[in-house]
């Protein structure tokens, strides 16, 4: 045995000298500083999986604002200066955005390629997204999501005797509850004909995609999902729920998904499973940031009392000009595209919260050698290299956000409470200061979508609820370090809450 043990270490130890002689990546003239690590592939993974922030911040004292590390044997030039990032994107014509996305839904949800290139769709997934989801066709979602968030949460109100009862649940749980039954009903329609079915099902369809996206970011950094045999499973029946035989049954489905299944069947090879898995893409890129962001919003609306009494004028005005009453048996209130953007505070509300919550990561393929012309000078880039963005180095900046660790509810608003759109880095005014959807051609095209579905949240809960934490003076609990690179961070703790309903 020990023979064996001693073999394994030397062949270990052989490899490693091989890989520090051979594979180790050397800095070339013109290049960014580099930092490879000690581990062979992994390099620098793991420092930056624990603490990206902390880790970035420190190889930016190191070495400047731009410089390369090795992740996982990918080569990856951060470039850290905020006053840079419209020079990257001035370079698209040198980036490949849809390579490293593309690859990783096949990975995580288990369809081929949906690169129209690769042959096996023709579709043009950006542009179904843009057709769908922004301009005229974000008229029938809003008013699709003001109903159903109303028919879930006035569901519980069974009898008057029920109205003034306190309800004390996690708020995450609520927010997670709420926003996902929705916003699958939402996008995916409603089955008319067996209402307390379909209930079921989605709550069921909730438990699988907790379960599902919880080992969403192993499924990202490339482990294969048959090592995770529960999430494994939760992922089949949630596609299984959105083959196109089962959403022909159901009445209000979206635009979105309505086109994609005829683009779907004309358009692609996929089989039927496959192309459920790219409608589960869509549930998942739906929900999976957009339900912590609502919980964040939430949460620093409660605890702070100046941000709920402004919140709370601005929803009462609003509702008033647009003539709208609240009730629980009459018609649901609606509010327009118009009416939602014209909320300033609440604007704000959800900007500074998603600002202290966000951790995204914005990446670019080099799809060939060239030179990247920047705010800290020129740097040669090689081809298959990856340009990344990490826009919480700049929400989380000093200089550009005083006390950037505090929670203000009106940082976005100038002071004549309109939308403010000034801010300074080094005495420079930046173009690009609130990234949390990503930039560029790589820009979330449901974006507005889900800003408008925490609009609606925010806007019902404050009408029809008193809102309460059940201990006043709990502290903000911990980011979800886990899921850095993914967009908003959820936490990593649930804050109990209470609510009840408002005498109408």
């Amino acid at each position: 045995i020990m023979t064996i043990s001693l073999i394994w270490v030397i062949v270990v130890a052989v490899c490693c000298g091989l890989w520090l002689i051979l594979g180790k990546r050397r800095r070339q003239v013109g290049e960014p500083p580099l930092e490879n690590g000690w581990i062979p592939y992994l390099g620098c993974a793991l420092q930056f999986g624990a603490n990206p922030l902390e880790f970035l911040r420190a190889n930016q004292r190191k070495h400047g604002h731009v410089f390369t590390c090795n992740l996982m044997g990918k080569y990856v030039h951060f470039i850290t200066n905020p006053l840079s990032y419209h020079k990257v994107l001035c370079h698209g014509k040198y980036f490949d955005w849809k390579k490293f996305h593309f690859a990783t839904s096949a990975k995580a949800f288990g369809h081929r390629s949906i690169d129209p290139s690769d042959g096996n769709t023709t579709e043009n997934i950006n542009n179904t997204f843009i057709k769908t989801l922004q301009g005229n066709a974000l008229d029938s979602l809003t008013e699709a999501m003001m109903e159903n968030l109303q028919l879930i949460m006035r569901s519980p109100v069974l009898s008057k005797s029920k109205l003034s009862d306190w309800v004390t649940e996690g708020m995450y749980s609520f927010c997670y509850r709420v926003m996902f039954e929705a916003g699958y009903l939402t996008l995916f329609g409603r089955d008319l004909a067996k209402p307390n079915a379909q209930r079921a099902l989605i709550l069921n369809n909730l438990d699988n995609f907790k379960q599902f996206d919880e080992v969403f970011p192993a499924l990202v950094a490339g482990l294969p999902i048959r090592l995770f045999k529960a999430a494994h499973n939760a992922r089949e029946k949630l596609a299984e729920g959105l083959k196109h035989e089962n959403l022909r049954h159901r009445d209000h489905i979206s635009e979105l998904v309505s086109l994609r299944m005829h683009l779907n069947d004309t358009l692609s090879t996929f089989d039927e499973m496959e192309k459920a898995r790219t409608h589960l893409a869509i549930l998942w890129a739906s929900q999976a940031n957009t339900i912590p962001a609502t919980f964040w919003s939430l949460f620093q609306i409660i605890r702070n009392p100046e941000a709920m009494k402004a919140a709370t004028e601005e929803v009462n005005k609003a509702l008033e000009t647009a003539g709208q009453k609240i009730s629980f048996e009459g018609s649901p209130i609606c509010l327009t595209q118009t009416q939602l953007d014209d909320l300033p505070i609440l604007d704000s509300i959800i900007k500074e919260s998603l600002r202290l919550s966000s951790a995204s990561l914005n990446i670019r393929t080099a799809k060939e050698d060239f030179t990247l012309h920047l705010e800290d000078g020129s740097y040669n880039i090689r081809k298959d290299d990856i340009i990344a963005l990490y826009p919480q180095l700049m929400h989380l900046d000093p200089e550009i956000y005083p006390d950037p660790l505090t929670f203000q509810y009106n940082r976005y608003l100038d002071e004549n409470g309109k939308t403010k759109t000034t801010f300074y880095s080094n005495g420079l005014k930046l173009k690009y200061y609130y990234m949390p959807f990503g930039s560029g051609a790589t820009i979330c095209p449901g974006r507005l979508f889900a800003v408008h579905e925490i609009k609606q949240f925010l806007v019902l809960m404050l009408s029809y609820f008193e809102l309460e934490l059940v201990d006043r003076h709990v502290k903000c609990p911990s980011l979800d370090q886990s899921r850095a690179g993914l967009g908003i961070l959820p936490p990593l703790s649930d804050v109990e809450f209470k609510y009840k309903f408002k005498p109408l």
